[in-house]
């Protein structure tokens, strides 16, 4: 018991940490708190995607698409409901759509999996487009939603917040074990006694309404979107980047991951508008040529070492 309190020594200062961010739009200025919500915003959903896929390895490309089903239902309802309950109905959707498509499709494997999960993106994008067309004869929807750029950023920061927690909660919890054996060999986490499919579809789901919030709360930056803006498959692929580079071993890496790449994004943005991803591919490379383990990966490979170098020097001497 007197362990408890000693391995966990870092709540109190995560807590401080929490609360210095949440008081910081009242410190900076709006385009840099505009800067903070995309951060937030990909470190909920990098934080998301490796929970699921960088643990089991089956790899998702479907983030796109629940993000762009919480835009769109936003843009359908907020002018009819009020933004709590909207929140929670895109939390919902995101949800129950991803566990058909997990009950349908987590028995598949490998590249498969993968196809699939791109294909989502287009398959609602196409499904949207063709409603749209049809029923309201345009393809914009206008977002008129009195939410400041300070309540957006609080609700991200919580988002990001519980996400990063209860990974870091579930990761040590029957359901993250469940989930590592399932990655390193389903065959025998079946014979474990491990019921795979459910693990399976409910993580995925979870986590895959997550992205659905983020993708409602970031609408709410809006004015307009249709579905090019909604459902944009390089995010997808942004996410899945940002996550590698820093680290699935750790529910705080994919977090960090998510800064760098979007402070790259900002700047591209302005001078090179049209090269970000040529810029996702050179990282793609570095990451599998020189990080296959992320930063989080370095930082572990160093602490490793420094010490066995420190003990050297010492022989030597």
């Amino acid at each position: 018991m007197a362990e408890k309190p000693a391995s966990r020594w870092w709540i109190a200062p995560a807590a401080a940490g929490v609360a210095f961010l949440a008081g910081l739009p009242l410190l900076l200025s709006a385009y840099t708190v505009s800067l903070l919500i995309s951060v937030l915003a990909y470190a909920s959903l990098a934080t998301s995607w490796a929970f699921f896929s960088g643990t089991t390895r089956y790899i998702s490309l479907a983030t796109a698409a629940f993000v762009g089903i919480g835009t769109y239902t936003v843009a359908l309802l907020s002018d009819h409901l009020p933004l709590a309950v909207v929140l929670a109905i895109a939390h919902m959707i995101g949800f129950v759509i991803a566990l058909g498509v997990g009950l349908s499709t987590l028995r598949l494997s490998g590249i498969y999996f993968v196809i699939f999960t791109f294909g989502l993106t287009e398959l609602i994008k196409q499904l949207v487009i063709w409603f749209e067309i049809n029923q309201t004869k345009t393809l914009a929807r206008y977002i008129f939603v009195n939410a400041s750029g300070t309540l957006i950023y609080e609700l991200l920061l919580a988002t990001a917040t519980i996400v990063i927690a209860g990974v870091w909660w579930l990761s040590r919890s029957r359901v993250g074990y469940a989930l590592r054996v399932i990655g390193e060999d389903e065959m025998v986490a079946r014979h474990s006694g491990i019921d795979t499919t459910r693990v399976k579809v409910l993580v995925f789901a979870a986590t895959s309404a997550v992205m659905s919030m983020v993708g409602a709360v970031l609408s709410l930056r809006y004015t307009y979107v249709d579905p090019n803006i909604a459902f944009n498959s390089l995010v997808s692929f942004q996410v899945l980047i940002m996550a590698l580079l820093g680290g699935i071993g750790r529910p705080w890496g994919p977090a960090l991951g998510a800064v760098p790449l979007v402070l790259l994004s900002e700047l591209l943005s302005g001078t090179f508008p049209h090269h970000f991803g040529i810029a996702l591919g050179i990282c793609f490379v570095v990451i599998v040529f020189f990080l296959p383990g992320g930063v989080m990966g370095l930082v572990d490979r160093w602490s490793a070492w420094l010490p066995r170098s420190a003990l050297r020097r010492r022989k030597e001497s």
